[in-house]
């Protein structure tokens, strides 16, 4: 039986494990319950697994005969955001939300494990289940790999729901598909006094307004414009009182490209730029510079195999072309370890009102979607095991 028709036979069982994760979400590094949901459905599978990285799970699928590995991987944790949406599967929990798809990602990890359980009898290797934690935060790869998920793994495959592209329409491209994403933190010491007499005070909120500003002048005028980066400051924290001088201020963001060469440049300059700028406010300054995320460059050789995989379940005409985007996700941490590909699972519906973009409070998917990712888990591994990668 073809791998999609096995899929719209627990259809059904996807949506309502979807909308359950979709109920329960949890924030980073503390997807217990959604651990213990993960473990009790791989027991019902008989599937063996062991506990990683706290909250991960990490499973294993073997086939009767000898072979490659492959490993399946999906994130498990939620945002901090209220959800708008009135649905029945509504959040649960205040404050929380499954606003980016990871509620979809471990139902069809789950519906992949069900299809691949049907035919393990023809499968030639192994399939390893990776169940992530800490996606949001840039932690959860990395600790499942120190943990032994990439241990002994030939190729490595995950799919993220995309609201950019309609329902039916999946992305398998080669080549860089997403960013690194680096994490700032920068602290200015000044010299508080009265906001009636600030020539006896060193302004640290002047000073940082203007490394704010001066940021900026990095990409505009130090990287080469063919080369997609960008430096955004998403928090500035300063000042107590409307006629005090701030004593400090400290702000918060990211920077982000796709080449090492171009983010070993960037680092270097917001140092250069916010040291100078702090001295010529006669402040003081310090800097937490932490490089979290590689950039995502999936191998060609896999999107071949994913394509494939595409037609067989669906049709060449679903095949869709995205893009790159300065986006993160540490998905990417994975493909240093072995060769393989992040796929991209269209899940916009405008005649549904699925129109919402990820990380909105109304962000929502077409469920029809999730038989799609099911099967294309499914179908890549297989076709993966049957490659002469």
């Amino acid at each position: 039986m073809e791998i999609r028709q096995i899929a719209k036979r627990y259809k059904g069982y996807v949506i309502d494990l979807r909308r359950e994760f979709h109920m329960h979400p949890e924030p980073s590094l503390k997807e217990l319950n959604t651990s213990q949901r993960i473990k009790s459905e791989l027991r019902k599978l008989n599937i063996p697994y062991t506990p990683a990285a706290d909250t991960g799970v990490i499973a294993e699928i073997k086939g009767k005969k000898h072979g490659k590995t492959v490993a399946l991987r999906a994130d498990i944790d939620a945002l901090e955001i209220n959800e708008a949406n009135d649905i029945e599967y509504k959040s649960q929990n205040p404050g929380l939300m499954h606003a980016c798809g990871h509620d979809a990602h471990i139902a069809s990890l789950l519906g992949a494990a069900r299809i691949l359980n049907d035919v393990r009898d023809n499968i030639s290797g192994t399939i390893r289940l990776l169940f992530q934690p800490a996606e949001e935060i840039g932690k959860g790869a990395k600790a499942l790999i120190a943990a032994g998920a990439m241990d002994g793994v030939d190729g490595v495959f995950g799919i993220h729901v995309s609201s950019n592209l309609e329902c039916g329409k999946v992305s398998v491209d080669g080549g860089p598909l997403m960013a690194c994403a680096d994490v700032f933190k920068i602290t200015i010491k000044g010299k508080s006094g009265h906001g009636a007499r600030p020539h006896q005070a060193i302004d640290a909120l002047v000073a940082a307004c203007a490394a704010v500003i001066n940021l900026q002048t990095i990409i505009s005028r130090e990287i080469d414009p063919l080369e997609p980066a960008v430096i955004s400051v998403g928090s500035i924290k300063s000042g107590t009182r409307f006629n005090i001088i701030a004593n400090d201020a400290v702000l918060e963001g990211t920077s982000r490209c796709f080449g090492e060469k171009t983010r070993k440049q960037i680092f270097a300059a917001i140092e250069r730029v916010i040291k100078y700028t702090a001295q010529a406010y006669r402040a003081e300054v310090g800097i937490e510079y932490n490089f979290t995320t590689s950039p995502l460059i999936n191998d060609a050789r896999c999107s071949e195999i994913g394509a494939g995989a595409v037609k067989k379940i669906l049709s060449a005409k679903a095949l869709a072309h995205v893009g790159r985007s300065l986006g993160t996700d540490d998905f990417s941490e994975y493909l240093k370890k072995s060769p393989g590909i992040y796929a991209l699972v269209g899940v916009g519906n405008k005649t549904k009102g699925i129109i919402y973009p990820h990380h909105h409070e109304r962000f929502n998917i077409d469920e029809d979607s999730l038989e799609i990712s099911s099967a294309l888990y499914a179908q890549y591994a297989l076709d993966f095991l049957e490659s002469s990668l």
